[in-house]
């Protein structure tokens, strides 16, 4: 006999606490659902356990530091016995570790609490597909045997490692294991200038450390706007930051006190510590994935389309183990959909040019829609302005002199198609430039918007009244 799901309220089991497994049930048991999510580590996942919400959470403590450092161009004077001096800072690099890791635990703690109230079932354990309606969960309490008329693979990724660089916890670490320092490390060397890497050398720097950076391309963050690497560059070196581009790093090991990284060219680094910022690899091994028919891509991610359904029946999957686009909004927004999807709810597809990104280093990289390289490219056609923030009024009254605003408008529609912004709070200040992009505006719908004077988004304005000389 055959059984079909009650779609007036199927059964839906989401291997995976992260943000596209939490989000996911929260809209699943919205609308009317039986949900069970299968968390091995905690809910949040990774990126509130041990990647965003600690990363961020540090940053937050090194901006700080840096601004107080550049505080006396500002005239902001520290007196002792009466006379004016430059303050020394310290990073009590343990109470800040507590303090993020305390913070990681509450907001998982908040997500838990959240789900059990919308009536989520949350079990405790590691899962494995026996087929595309079956999950076998092994938790402390013996084997239980979870079946579903849907089911949404949220099962994250894990730092990559190097055969000849394994991490220690110790002196070699990758980025999971970097919290569990109780004291600063006097000379980092971070292995790897994507993202991860370039945030954790920009943070450790901010807070003292001595930082190196071992970057195997041309220039840091290869992937990102090339005018923004360039000003991320020049405020390393401006603090100290030692950047050895065109390196790789070919072993990493322990010395007497401290280790050595050994570069393809033979030439060895020394340090007190080692972060590897290597990339990430999907959770998709021993899962069950084939049992069920689902097919990998290449470097093992799972395939999805934009509703993220997989190539088996009923299964769907969200975040890193997809490789769609490394972030915590892209993962949610994929479980959301894959609810939508399987419910039959209203959906639109994932449209990646839509998704705003942020680098949390100092200063923040921002960007959302085309970039420019693929204006140049001849992809797409259209006109650029930047603006640098050193013209800006507010920028100038708080001493920030890194950064600028970029807008793309599409050629002859005048279509606002993509933007970066490079400064302070880059993270927030993208928000309207995304808008724009989502909701297909004219540059002139953004130039005639209000807004504040003095603030940093005026050169927002200012770059889209730009726009219009050129159309």
């Amino acid at each position: 006999m055959t059984t079909h799901p009650d779609f007036s309220s199927p059964r839906i089991a989401i291997l995976g606490g992260g943000p596209g497994g939490y989000e996911a049930a929260m809209v699943a048991a919205s609308l009317g659902a039986q949900v069970t999510i299968i968390e091995r580590a905690g809910l949040g996942g990774s990126a509130v356990l041990t990647d965003v919400v600690p990363s961020k959470t540090l940053i937050a403590t090194a901006d700080l530091m840096t601004r107080v450092a550049e505080a006396g161009e500002l005239g902001v004077k520290f007196d002792v016995d009466g006379g004016d001096f430059v303050p020394v800072m310290r990073a009590d690099l343990k109470h800040i570790n507590d303090r993020l890791l305390n913070l990681a635990r509450s907001q998982s703690k908040d997500i838990h609490d959240g789900l059990e109230h919308q009536g989520v079932r949350i079990l405790a354990g590691s899962g494995r597909l026996l087929d595309n309606h079956t999950i076998e969960v092994v938790t402390v309490d013996g084997t239980e045997i979870v079946e579903a008329d849907t089911i949404l693979l949220a099962v994250g990724a894990h730092p990559r490692e190097l055969a000849t660089a394994r991490p220690d916890g110790d002196r070699i670490l990758n980025w999971t294991q970097i919290y569990d320092l109780d004291e600063l490390p006097e000379d980092l060397i971070v292995v790897g200038s994507g993202v991860t890497g370039a945030e954790f050398a920009s943070a450790y720097n901010g807070l003292g450390s001595k930082v190196t950076l071992i970057s195997s391309r041309d220039r840091v963050l290869p992937g990102s706007d090339v005018d923004a690497a360039v000003v991320l560059e020049e405020v390393f070196e401006r603090r100290g930051v030692r950047v050895l581009s065109r390196s790789r790093a070919e072993t990493v090991e322990r010395s007497a006190d401290g280790v050595v990284v050994t570069l393809s060219d033979g030439t060895k680094v020394t340090g007190s510590h080692c972060l590897l910022c290597l990339g990430s690899i999907p959770n998709t091994a021993g899962i069950g994935l084939e049992e069920a028919g689902v097919a990998l891509g290449e470097g093992g991610h799972i395939k999805v389309d934009g509703v993220s359904r997989t190539s088996a029946p009923n299964i769907y999957a969200a975040g890193d183990c997809t490789g769609v686009l490394p972030l915590a909004s892209v993962a949610a927004m994929q479980g959301r959909i894959a609810v939508a999807h399987f419910m039959g709810d209203t959906v639109t597809p994932l449209k990646l040019h839509q998704v705003a990104s942020n680098i949390f280093t100092s200063p923040e990289i921002a960007n959302v829609g085309v970039s420019e390289a693929e204006i140049d490219s001849g992809k797409y056609q259209g006109d650029v302005i930047k603006l640098s923030l050193r013209s800006n009024a507010r920028a100038k009254m708080r001493n920030h002199k890194d950064g600028f605003v970029k807008i793309f408008a599409r050629k002859g529609s005048g279509t606002v198609i993509g933007g970066v912004v490079v400064g302070p709070n880059a993270s927030e200040l993208i928000f309207p430039i995304a808008i724009a992009v989502k909701q297909k505006l004219h540059v002139d719908d953004v130039a005639s918007t209000f807004t504040v004077y003095p603030s940093l988004t005026g050169s927002i304005s200012e770059a889209a009244r730009r726009l219009h000389v050129h159309l």
